[in-house]
């Protein structure tokens, strides 16, 4: 399949909106944990993503708050700093199935400095697009042009380690691992 090298903010602004609308499973105890392992780890291709409290001071940083992944029918939040999801999420990385993201590496190594694992079928999906001629690789504008849509840019920058997730940030990280999956499976057609 053909896809255009670039769009334009007029081309992306005729788009339609989209966001995700399925299932988002939050994982925020280890009995959810549990309940989920299984259902994550049948998955073949998932959408990957983490967020990361924002730092607004020269040398401050912080560690990635959740890891998204997008399956066929749910999108799992995994919430970092309320259960210890390190045996799963090294499983993950560590399985043959596909991990889809955007700007995968910088995520890789940001969570091998929570706990080890040696990834496996990593696949940075900009990275992908280019090989195939796309020159604008961020997901939103590889969504405008592999999948005629428009993401909203929504709550990038807010406190993805708080005690309470909005229903807005929920939507915006669900979206990011769902879109990631979407465009892989689209590129790989």
């Amino acid at each position: 399949m053909q896809f255009a090298v670039s769009i334009s903010h007029e081309e992306m602004a005729r788009l339609p909106i989209r966001r995700y609308e399925g299932e988002v499973r939050l994982i925020e105890s280890p009995e959810a944990l549990e309940r989920e392992a299984a259902a994550i780890a049948r998955e073949r291709v998932l959408g990957f993503d983490t967020e990361t409290r924002p730092a607004f001071r020269k040398g401050e940083s912080y560690p990635p708050a959740l890891v998204q992944l997008a399956g066929e029918a749910a999108v799992w939040i995994l919430r970092l700093q309320l259960v210890d999801c390190s045996v799963l999420v090294r499983q993950v990385m560590e399985s043959d199935s596909i991990k889809a993201g955007i700007g995968v590496a910088d995520d890789v190594r940001q969570l091998k400095k929570l706990f080890a694992f040696e990834e496996v079928s990593v696949l940075d999906v900009g990275a992908a697009a280019k090989r195939v001629g796309v020159e604008q690789t961020g997901l939103r504008n590889l969504a405008g042009i592999v999948l005629g849509i428009r993401i909203p840019k929504g709550k990038r920058t807010s406190n993805w380690a708080a005690a309470r997730l909005t229903r807005q940030q929920i939507g915006y990280a669900a979206l990011d691992a769902w879109a990631a999956r979407a465009l892989y499976l689209a590129l790989a057609a």
